[in-house]
């Protein structure tokens, strides 16, 4: 597979149906090139005619299209502080079959990643002879994706080496990225994050990450670890963070911090449809706090509504220092973005100088299973193609 095809594959998985045109355009090569590169591409039958462009004026051009159903596939693996979540992916980022979720902390290191590498295998034994091309992981942490090591854990750390170990075990390419870069990656090609060139894209899980699109481009930062939103020194409050420091903004701004709030009201006898979990499992799941929230239950929703303004307090920081044109919530916390939002933006309207904050629009993300959706973009992105694909027959 030489480089031009490898381009044109690519972004015929991002883009379902291209002309040629436009795909010399997104590849920076001459038409002439890329009409030989689809020639060579439909004898291969890897790529297939699909119909002719909507007409602009002149003559409709033909488009073109991948035939994923015969290529191989991809492996994502998503890692937050709690769960772990796997499914496969096509070339057209369609999901194939369910995906599995356990409950997985980080905090049991050994343990955390025996049961990852078990949820890979029982997968791939599931799906054998499915060809797999590559794996996305993703996963909280100061990672190194040219490296695949997580900088988060000392050297001798069973998930410093986490992508190495898994691509040493199954002898399939393995590629690593931070959770909120990933997430990021994914609604710019699917999302929200579309709509521009400057799109800050907010990660609120267990903790609140961030992901930078400016200038059209991925923003890393000089030693590709921007993005440590969780720790902008924003609370007021002066509880330790996980990080070690205090008054990080993930004290007050977090899943977390919602689902220990609810806990303490809970404690102290307030009412709240979750009042009957809350005694029979001794703790309430993130999880189940936005679903009472969702359903109307006033304790989660007013412990969401004050997160919601430390997440807007963080955001009108953002704003001043890069002054984006959109800022998406996403992650995990997007599915209580309705209650979210109005709290986002009165707490805007409060720490934010309204001549910059007037042209930054707010929005909630409704894409689903987003990280596992970014590890697979990461994967197809940077996985090394060597030879011709192979092609099921």
């Amino acid at each position: 597979m030489n480089a031009v095809q490898t381009l044109v594959i690519k972004n015929l998985c991002f883009a379902k149906m291209q002309a040629v045109a436009e795909l010399a355009v997104r590849t920076g090569r001459s038409i002439p090139s890329v009409t030989k590169t689809i020639s060579e591409l439909m004898a291969l039958g890897i790529v297939s005619e699909c119909g002719y462009a909507v007409s602009s004026g002149g003559r409709r051009p033909l488009q073109y299209r991948l035939n994923h159903q015969s290529l191989p596939k991809i492996l994502s693996v998503s890692i937050d502080q709690y769960y772990t979540s796997i499914g496969i992916y096509d070339l057209s980022f369609e999901i194939l079959d369910t995906i599995k979720t356990i409950r997985n902390p980080l905090a049991n290191s050994n343990e955390c990643v025996q049961a990852i590498m078990g949820m890979i295998r029982e997968v791939l034994t599931i799906n054998e002879g499915l060809p797999i091309m590559a794996i996305g992981l993703t996963i909280p942490g100061f990672v190194d994706s040219a490296t695949g090591q997580n900088h988060s854990y000392s050297a001798d750390h069973p998930l410093f080496n986490l992508s190495k170990t898994i691509e040493d075990h199954f002898g399939i390419q393995t590629w690593m990225e931070n959770d909120s870069t990933a997430i990021a990656i994914a609604e710019k090609n699917f999302g929200e994050a579309q709509r521009s060139q400057d799109v800050l894209v907010v990660n609120l899980n267990w903790g609140v990450g961030l992901g930078m699109i400016i200038h059209d481009r991925l923003f890393k930062g000089h030693s590709g670890y921007a993005g440590e939103f969780s720790h902008i020194p924003l609370s007021d409050e002066n509880r330790l963070c996980s990080c070690g420091k205090r008054g990080c903004l993930e004290v007050e701004a977090s899943l977390t911090a919602a689902v220990k709030s609810a806990g303490k009201r809970l404690d102290e006898g307030e009412i709240s449809s979750l009042k009957s979990l809350y005694e029979a499992q001794g703790h309430i799941r993130g999880e189940q706090l936005m679903h009472a929230a969702n359903e109307g239950d006033q304790l989660s929703m007013e412990v969401l509504n004050r997160i919601g303004f430390m997440l807007g307090k963080g955001v009108a920081t953002l704003i001043h220092i890069i002054n984006p044109e959109y800022v998406v919530i996403s992650g995990r916390g997007a599915k209580v973005g309705r209650i979210l939002l109005p709290q986002i933006q009165s707490a805007l309207l409060q720490y934010s100088i309204e001549r910059l904050s007037k042209h930054t629009r707010l929005l909630i993300s409704e894409l689903e299973q987003v990280q596992l959706l970014g590890g697979a973009c990461v994967a197809l992105d940077k996985a090394k193609w060597n030879g011709t694909i192979p092609v099921k027959n």
